[in-house]
């Protein structure tokens, strides 16, 4: 039991559910002993009760002991999730969901209120002006500690920012919603700390455009130094002009890219111009 869970029958049931629902909405999970899925979503929802920390509340039915309030429900078969906000039912499932879905269920139902900030920042980025953004995401944090997004959103500024140490110690907590997008921005810093003497890789280039040795590492070193679509292009480039060198190293550059930008929606663009650039090049 805690103040984000708890179990409700008939008695209780007008104050926990109905009156609290005024103020967050009330996920009603009708379950019974017996029901095996239902021991599968129960502890998934009691989990992310404490995670959301109060933005919503989860009451616990057992069916078999209240079916009257299941019969009011509607409730034909378990495990059952009804959701109560301001006095009435808003959204409803039945079974058992993944916790990635159950999540976005729940996100749709009690948007973060570090959201709007996090928008914010994303403006303040766009206009350059990224100390004020990085600024805004420490605030959007501190709203929602378990908001992963704004975290990542700040270490990718702590990158731009050339603020590695920073970065590095963020990115070794966990990330259990966003792994992929951590994963990508580990590697974003992995790559930003080797350094790289591009001009000597411009005068091999120069000499000899078809160094695709030369261009795939002066690729890298442009990435590690946040210039992602001059390292994009040089991969491209040496698909254009090999595709098959190096069994395919353009292609895989290219595709160590895409995953290195993935889940930053300020690059969704980017990464999507040149997916159709090696598409086109490779058919």
């Amino acid at each position: 039991m805690s103040e984000f869970s708890y179990d409700v029958g008939i008695d209780n049931f007008e104050a926990a559910v109905l009156q609290a629902s005024r103020e967050v909405p009330v996920v009603v999970d009708f379950w019974a002993p017996w029901c095996q899925p239902c021991q599968a979503l129960k502890p998934m929802l009691e989990k992310l009760a404490e995670e959301y920390g109060g933005r919503f509340l989860l009451a616990k039915i057992n069916s078999d002991e209240n079916p009257e309030i299941a019969q009011q429900f509607g409730v034909r078969s378990i495990p059952t999730v009804k959701v109560v906000f301001e006095g009435r039912l808003v959204d409803e499932f039945t079974g058992v969901l993944p916790e990635a879905e159950l999540r976005a269920f729940l996100d749709r139902l009690t948007p973060s209120p570090a959201e709007p900030l996090r928008a914010e920042a994303a403006a303040l980025v766009a206009a350059g002006k990224r100390e004020e953004a990085l600024a805004l995401l420490v605030q959007a944090s501190q709203l929602d500690p378990s908001n992963e997004a704004v975290r990542l959103d700040g270490i990718e500024l702590l990158l731009a920012l050339g603020r590695n140490d920073e970065a590095r110690t963020l990115l070794g907590t966990d990330f259990t919603q966003q792994a992929e997008r951590a994963e990508a921005l580990r590697k974003r810093l992995e790559l930003a700390e080797v350094k790289i003497d591009t001009s000597a890789l411009d005068e091999r280039l120069s000499a000899n455009a078809d160094d695709h040795a030369a261009r795939l590492e002066r690729s890298r070193a442009l990435a590690g130094a946040g210039k992602y679509r001059e390292a994009l292009e040089d991969a491209m480039e040496v698909v254009r002009r090999d595709r098959f060198y190096g069994e395919g190293a353009g292609r895989k550059a290219l595709i160590d890219l895409f995953a290195m930008l993935g889940g930053s929606e300020q690059y969704d663009d980017l990464v999507r111009e040149y997916r159709r650039a090696l598409s086109a090049a490779l058919n």
